[in-house]
């Protein structure tokens, strides 16, 4: 059994990866963020939104998607 995945360029490739992906998202986020007429975070966490926290896990899984997709080729 050999342990490839282990080489340093191997786990440096996917780190950078990662940190690409969590970038790309958060700026989405942040783009969707400005888009909508009201502050997400605010309406999330101050008024306890439960729609628009469904909606908002919704969006991340898609972006989330989008990323992976992307970065997967």
């Amino acid at each position: 059994m050999t342990l490839d995945w282990l080489r340093p360029e191997v786990v440096l490739g996917s780190t950078m990866y990662a940190l690409i992906g969590v970038v790309i998202f958060w700026l989405c986020f942040i783009i969707v963020d400005k888009i909508t007429p009201y502050k997400l975070w605010e309406e999330l966490v101050e008024h306890k939104n439960v729609a628009l926290a469904i909606v908002v896990g919704a969006m991340c899984i898609s972006i989330g998607n989008i990323v992976a997709a992307a970065i997967h080729g």
